[in-house]
């Protein structure tokens, strides 16, 4: 059988074709449904976002970090996932190797989370309460300083100098925490003062 074509013909054909297409991309089939189940959603739905800044080094880069868990109901927060905070005027979303494996180190089995101490003649390191570890502290920096303190040198000179005792402040602090670090050592008279740069 001989079946003429002609230009009227095809476009009407074609028009039926263009019609079902548009009717199908704008979800009138049931392909679409499936194809929408089965994308994987993604990983950062239902996580909470908290900002912060990367401790490694002095140029105190901004992070996000990304965790699941509801506080409120008693439940543990689990970090997921951390990367560079792009509103951050320091590192604009961008991080070095050390930052970008910020999730290695804070999953780490090796990484302390609570203070420890080795007392004299034991042979190995126990956990101590933050408490416990600020008032040692503090106890062992008075008795130093009541013990060493010199208010004036051997010329007579007021000097206020204690010179036994160091102090190492952290490097992301910001310019006013900075400030005050150096102000409260310097008042107590520590000479002995450096901040970390790179470790």
């Amino acid at each position: 059988m001989n079946m003429e074509l002609s230009r009227r013909t095809l476009l009407k054909g074609a028009g039926v074709g263009l019609a079902g297409t548009a009717l199908g991309a704008f979800g009138f089939g049931g392909i679409e449904a499936a194809y929408a189940d089965a994308i994987r959603a993604f990983k950062l739905v239902g996580t909470t976002e908290t900002r912060n800044t990367c401790p490694y080094c002095s140029v105190a880069c901004g992070v996000i970090m990304y965790s699941k868990g509801d506080l409120t109901k008693g439940e543990k927060a689990e970090i997921t996932h951390i990367e560079g905070d792009v509103d951050h005027p320091t590192n604009r979303g961008t991080l070095c190797p050390k930052g970008a494996a910020l999730l290695d180190f804070v999953k780490s089995e090796t990484r302390l989370t609570k203070p420890r101490i080795r007392k004299p003649g034991a042979d190995k390191f126990e956990d101590i309460s933050w408490n416990d570890a600020l008032d040692r502290i503090a106890r062992l920096m008075k008795d130093d300083r009541d013990a060493n303190f010199e208010a004036q040198n051997q010329d007579g000179v007021t000097v206020n100098r204690w010179k036994t005792t160091g102090f190492l402040a952290a490097s992301a602090s910001t310019n006013e925490t900075a400030f005050l670090t150096y102000k409260v050592v310097r008042s107590t008279g520590i000479l002995a003062f450096d901040n970390q740069a790179r470790v």
